[in-house]
């Protein structure tokens, strides 16, 4: 058996290791070996000629209670430490793999000569103490006082780096902001944004840890907020991952620094550089790294994709990053924008999984916020992400828009759950996963489900004005009048122009019956869409008079002269003219119109069927029930 005493550098071969600080020289130079290498090398070393198991040494370097993947962890420390010391492990000149069990340091030690001190013993010291007096003894004891601070030091010194992992271990919620873009191209910015996304992409799949959406950390971009103060407002993350993109000609450099989100003080920083083609690999790095460092446990499939990231036609990859940034905006430019970049990716790099599911999921959005015809791109939603799980089963993303799919087109409502559940299980930080189920849950009538995952997708994203929107839905399907008014207010103090947040607040007060206001937020959407304040007025006047002389009835009347004759009505959407009509009293008409709105497979008759009040008086009907048993809902009574 081996033991070192207490020197603190040990020679090997050209190396000397500090097995105090962990750090690794070659001839006197300093060579760059990472944290948790580092450490396992400083273990070996200590215990030269003896058999470290691989479970003593994650034990040790990463502790019971971190989660990380330990045998990929393992294997990349050790791949580290061969390539820093230039060790071929066939005929290993320092680290030798003993089968089945660990690793055994095989080179010789060589420890600096010790200045050796004559003994002295206890009771001839206390003797000496006695003839030298009472200042000699005080400086005698002052000096062991001394000596014990020193060595405490030294041992909290030591063991600083288990100490930084303890304090990373209470990390379990995380912000990533905008990666700066320091190619003083303003043209790049698409490129740090799609960087940053992908990063939190990345982080975004470990378990146990909240990651906020890129959408609410883009706000932050610029801003001379504190960090502290940006963690609050993020809803009080632990931690915040702050740094710097730059790309030039064919190489690519991140820098990126961990900080407390409470203290502000720096818990990791380090900076990484590779080849434009590996830009995925560099990604990787930088996400193992914080993964590592605030201890969270990472998925088998995230650890094949860390430890093994395919390459990527760089090209591609920038048409994906392009892709990420306009359709992201949820604007009707902004998706047939994206969607034409992530074709583009897809044709440079047919394997470039990502670039499918991106693709599905801008196609549900516009499908769903009926920006595009749902007949016309669902379709094309369900093959996009259909090749992206032939390439890679593990994108959420995929199953998540495949779920829409199945719920929207197909009515498929089982296989639509499944792949709910699937997506949300394969990433717990999958926002519009989270949003999309909360959707069709509350459409289902099931809304204490769809409230729990509205308000996960507020914790995970809580500054996104559409996030804020759609958790309106879960209320007004519920009935829950005043909490739908107060939540859709809420959106538009931080958008008054949000349109989604509009509809939803006019939709609340109609349903409550208090059309004074809805009248007046009819107004407020007209001038929004662009018409000039008196011709606004102007519009509404009819409406606002046929609510004074006839009340609710006279308001509806007048929505539905709205539509035009008969004639007209036809071309209208068959279920807000059902609904309306519905409204006058004219039930079989209503019907007539609902049957006209299923036959068409209406995604306006799913979304709102269960939940609409209108039809209160027509429950009962077997003509109603019929539509209900095929919209695979059943309708929630008045109360």
């Amino acid at each position: 058996m081996s033991t070192l005493g207490t020197s603190q550098e040990i020679f090997f071969g050209e190396f000397a290791l500090d097995l105090r600080t962990g750090e690794l020289r070659r001839n006197g130079a300093i060579l760059r070996l990472q944290p948790q290498p580092a450490k396992v090398l400083t273990i070996l070393v200590s215990r030269a000629g003896q058999v470290v198991t691989r479970q003593e040494l994650t034990e040790q370097v990463w502790g019971s209670d971190t989660y990380v993947d330990f045998e990929h962890g393992l294997n990349y420390a050790i791949q580290q430490i061969r390539s820093v010391l230039e060790d071929d492990p066939k005929g290993p000149r320092f680290l030798e793999t003993v089968p089945k069990r660990g690793y055994r340091f095989i080179a010789q030690l060589i420890r600096p000569a010790q200045p050796r001190e004559a003994p002295v013993s206890v009771s001839s010291e206390l003797l000496n103490q006695r003839r030298r007096g009472p200042r000699t003894r005080f400086v005698y004891l002052a000096t062991l006082a001394l000596l014990a601070i020193i060595g405490a030091l030294s041992w909290a010194y030591l063991h600083s780096g288990w100490r930084a992992n303890a304090r990373a271990s209470r990390v379990r919620s995380l912000a990533v902001l905008p990666l700066r873009n320091l190619s003083n191209d303003p043209g790049q910015e698409y490129f740090s944004d799609g960087m940053t996304d992908e990063l939190i992409t990345d982080l975004a799949k470990s378990e146990g840890l909240r990651v906020i959406s890129h959408t609410s950390v883009e706000r932050y971009k610029g801003t001379k907020l504190s960090l502290p103060e940006i963690a609050r407002q993020l809803g009080g993350v632990d931690a915040v991952v702050e740094g710097t993109v730059l790309r030039s000609g064919d190489r690519v450099r991140i820098a990126a620094q961990l900080i407390d989100g409470h203290s502000d003080q720096h818990l990791w920083a380090d900076s990484y550089e590779r080849d434009v083609r590996d830009v995925l690999a560099l990604q990787d790095d930088v996400a193992r790294a914080i993964a590592s460092e605030v201890a969270i446990k990472l998925r088998p499939s995230q650890q094949e994709r860390l430890w093994t990231a395919r390459g990527v036609v760089p090209q591609a990859h920038d048409a994906y990053l392009k892709a990420l940034f306009d359709a992201s905006k949820l604007t009707p430019e902004g998706l047939r924008s994206g969607i034409s970049h992530f074709e583009d990716a897809i044709h440079l790099d047919a394997k470039y999984a990502p670039a499918y599911a991106g693709k599905a999921e801008a196609y549900g959005w516009g499908a769903g916020l009926s920006i595009l015809p749902a007949a016309d791109v669902l379709p094309k939603a369900r093959l996009a992400a259909n090749e992206a799980l032939e390439l890679d089963d593990t994108l959420s993303q995929a199953h998540h828009s495949l779920a829409w799919v199945n719920y929207a087109l197909d009515w498929d409502f089982t296989s639509a759950e499944a792949q709910f559940k699937r997506a949300v299980d394969l990433n717990a930080n999958d926002v519009t996963a989270h949003l999309w189920y909360g959707m069709f849950l509350a459409q289902r009538g099931r809304i204490d489900e769809s409230m729990r995952e509205m308000k996960r997708a507020q914790e995970l994203d809580p500054l996104s004005l559409m996030v804020n929107a759609l958790a309106v839905m879960p209320l007004l399907e519920a009935r829950q009048y005043d909490a739908a008014i107060a939540q859709a207010n809420k959106v538009l103090v931080m958008d008054p122009a949000n349109g989604v947040g509009h509809w939803f607040l006019l939709t609340a007060y109609e349903r409550k019956g208090d059309f004074a206001k809805a009248i007046d937020e009819r107004e407020e959407q007209a001038i929004l869409w662009g018409q000039s304040p008196e011709n606004a007025a102007r519009q509404i006047a009819s409406l606002r008079k046929a609510y004074a002389t006839y009340g609710a009835k006279g308001y509806w009347q007048s929505r539905l002269d709205s539509f035009g004759p008969e004639s007209e009505q036809r071309k209208a959407d068959p279920y807000q003219l059902a609904v309306v009509l519905a409204r006058v009293g004219n039930k079989d008409r209503a019907l007539s119109y609902l049957e006209r709105s299923y036959a068409a497979r209406s995604t306006e008759l799913l979304y709102w069927l269960q939940g609409e009040p209108a039809f209160e008086s027509m429950r009962t009907d077997p003509r109603f029930q019929d539509i209900l048993r095929h919209v695979g809902a059943k309708f929630v009574p008045n109360t």
